[in-house]
């Protein structure tokens, strides 16, 4: 009603509506300054409005200052308009945000909801009873329950919406001793328990769009009412001005009736007495017009006295509307007056309280992860997944579930603690902790890797690396199809953003990366796909950072790398597998130790009239079971099954079909057995007791793993 008042008294302009059939107003009147009291958002055509709402009785406040003192400094209209005010309440922070906003027309501020800890019935309990302006509470209390049930976070129990007619509240049981601060602080980070609101306080001024601070929104505010309350006035006074005219005419009548009524009687008609009337008494059209219509019963004394109180309170009426319309202050005086009785009637206390600085949300994530011992599958087509130990106790070494064609590459038993390195062709790594793995079951099929962490198209997974600590003084040594070899320290490759691959070896056009090896072996050997070997000593690589391209390994002639390895002295054999579905075992000291960057020697014997390349090769235990993939299946075979033999020999046929791939069937690596491989595997003259009492609680314990091994 406010909004639409003295809308009947020419007070504002009309236009044609859409299709010209009716008017429509362009602007209202507006009692009070309703854009920033109720705010406004909205799109039109090229530019966007978001002003917030703000406390009724604050803006007219600062109207009527802004009235008095048109040249007042923002800092003032700051003291009396705290800043947004919201119906839903919530907590404002960032008054530098408000500042800029009010001076600007824009500016960002955080919105967050007012919460407190409980204690009901024994239960710790986080109340949430008033959330952000435009939030929508039943999704912020189903984002909560998403949250709760994926275990994005541990310590939370249930969820309740526990609004009622007193107003709103969310409630969400905490689990005991659980981290109360981290719970609060996760959902604000991650749902709209709090929430950012960037002021563009654009508005048509003079019919032109234009971005507006405070000053100037009141400014075009009190500019708009003093042509309001002129035209209404000027409204008034006409009316007025008419009246009076009128009663005069009626007053005179009635002074003179009994002439005026035998004039009336004389007439011939309606139209005939008017114009008598006007000839013969001086009246005006419109007074005679009053005249005629007069009825009987208004021409008693009463009424005469009623019209002569009437004249009298017209004209100081008129008097009034004339000093208004002639004396900008009391024009003004006018205008605060009314601004008054608007924030007398309608204003209520400030709903929202504002803070200065804004809160910093710092979130350990360390604190939030749940930590638990899980195993950890990696396929070859990038399909990785976490499964709690018990169901994978639980699958009687069953296969997990798996696309047709794809096989595992890794298996791992980790901690969410630890951290997956996964290596790419392009040169690249992924760093993957471990609690951002899907946790699913054993029979279920992975998660593909790039719904983790995007990666290009035609980029394709080569190994994966269980990291359990990065301060551990450990290598990874990677080598590329091109023959170029880098090692690099294990605690480079941790990083602290991992949202997209990492570059862990520069690679020339149309190289790729095959391996990447994590190992304190100090023994090389470099297989080469016609038929190449070339072994050299760990020193001979530098240690590089992971962005560089590294050194060359082998010297290549129509050539490139299919096997890069590291090994000790314990192991004997080099498995080869060629393109004519052939393997052999080579005992490794019929070869000769050489430098980095030579050709090698031969390990197959070249074959004119049918030649054949070599497809893989394999440095490991006699123990270990190979992978021999076809188009039709994947067979397994154990390594023992291949002859040994000598570099010339052709060796024996292992498949009726052409070989797709060759890979190592895992077994299940942990920390333990890691560490262990690393201490058994190690020259005895390195091998200390202080390092051994380090890794291992007691000498039996270590010769009992030394037996497994």
């Amino acid at each position: 009603n406010e909004l639409l008042k003295d809308l009947d008294k020419e007070t504002i302009t009309w236009a044609p509506n859409y299709d010209d059939t009716l008017f429509e107003p362009t602007v209202l009147p507006a009692k009070y300054p309703n854009l920033l009291v109720n705010g406004s958002t909205g799109i039109s055509a090229g530019y966007a409005t978001n002003i917030p709402t703000h406390n009724l009785g604050e803006i007219i406040d600062a109207t009527i200052k802004r009235i008095d003192s048109p040249n007042c400094y923002l800092d003032t209209i700051l003291d009396i308009v705290k800043g947004p005010d919201f119906s839903t309440g919530g907590i404002v922070e960032g008054l530098s945000g408000i500042s800029e906003a009010f001076k600007t027309g824009r500016g960002k501020i955080i919105i967050r909801s007012k919460t407190e800890f409980q204690k009901n019935k024994g239960k710790d309990q986080l109340i949430i009873d008033e959330i952000p302006f435009e939030v929508n509470k039943a999704v912020l209390v189903k984002r909560i329950d998403e949250i709760r049930i994926d275990k994005k976070i541990d310590g939370i129990i249930e969820v309740r919406d526990e609004s009622d007619r007193d107003g709103l509240r969310i409630a969400i049981d905490l689990k005991k001793d659980c981290n109360k601060e981290l719970v609060l602080n996760y959902l604000l980070k991650n749902t709209e328990l709090q929430v950012a609101y960037n002021y563009n306080m654009v508005a048509i001024v003079n019919r032109r769009p234009m971005t507006l601070g405070i000053l100037a929104i009141l400014d075009a505010y009190i500019v708009h009412q003093r042509e309001v309350i002129t035209r209404r006035t000027e409204f008034d006074l006409e009316f007025a001005r008419a009246r009076l005219h009128i009663v005069e005419g009626l007053i005179k009548a009635l002074g003179i009736l009994d002439e005026v009524i035998i004039t009336i009687r004389a007439s011939k008609n309606k139209s005939d007495a008017k114009d008598n009337l006007v000839l013969k008494f001086a009246f005006t059209e419109l007074q005679a017009e009053a005249i005629v219509m007069l009825q009987l019963y208004r021409l008693t004394n009463t009424d005469v006295d009623e019209l002569m109180t009437e004249a009298n309170n017209l004209k100081l009426m008129i008097q009034f509307l004339e000093a208004i319309l002639a004396d900008e202050n009391k024009l003004k005086e006018v205008m605060k007056e009314e601004l008054r009785k608007i924030k007398k009637e309608y204003a209520t206390p400030r709903k929202t309280e504002i803070r200065e600085y804004i809160t910093d949300i710092k979130i350990d994530t360390t604190s939030m992860i749940i930590k638990e011992d899980v195993v950890v599958v990696v396929t070859k087509e990038g399909y990785v997944k976490r499964v709690s130990t018990r169901s994978y106790a639980a699958s009687d070494n069953e296969m997990p579930m798996l696309k047709d064609g794809d096989y595992v590459i890794g298996l791992y038993n980790m901690n969410t603690m630890d951290t997956l390195l996964l290596f790419t062709d392009l040169g690249n790594y992924l760093y993957v902790p471990v609690y951002e793995i899907p946790d699913l079951k054993w029979r279920e099929l992975g998660k593909h890797i790039s719904n983790i962490i995007k990666t290009s198209a035609g980029e394709n997974l080569i190994t994966s690396l269980p990291v359990y600590n990065f301060d551990d003084v450990n290598y990874i040594t990677t080598f590329s199809k091109g023959g170029m070899i880098k090692r690099s320290l294990l605690s480079d490759f941790k990083v602290q953003r991992y949202s997209k691959p990492i570059t862990c070896m520069k690679l020339k056009d149309k190289d790729r990366l095959i391996d990447a090896v994590m190992s304190n072996y100090k023994e090389i050997f470099i297989t080469t796909y016609n038929g190449y070997g070339l072994w050299f000593d760990r020193d001979d690589v530098p240690v590089a950072g992971v962005k560089a391209a590294g050194v060359k390994a082998v010297s290549l002639k129509n050539d490139h790398v299919v096997g890069g390895h590291l090994f000790n002295g314990e192991m004997e054999y080099l498995t080869v597998i060629t393109t004519k579905n052939s393997a052999k075992r080579i005992k490794l000291s019929e070869f000769d130790k050489a430098g980095r960057a030579r050709r090698g020697l031969q390990i197959v014997r070249e074959v004119k009239t049918n030649p054949y390349s070599i497809l893989k090769t394999f440095i490991v235990s006699s123990k270990a079971i190979l992978g021999l993939k076809t188009k039709a299946a994947i067979i397994e075979t154990k390594i023992t099954e291949f002859p040994i033999v000598d570099r010339y020999s052709t060796g024996s046929v292992i498949s009726k079909h052409n070989l797709v791939d060759v890979f190592i069937n895992p077994e299940l690596i942990s920390r333990d057995n890691l560490e262990i491989n690393e201490i058994i595997s190690a020259p005895k003259e390195e091998i200390s007791l202080k390092e051994i009492d380090e890794r291992i609680m007691t000498i039996d314990d270590f010769l009992d793993e030394f037996d497994k091994k």
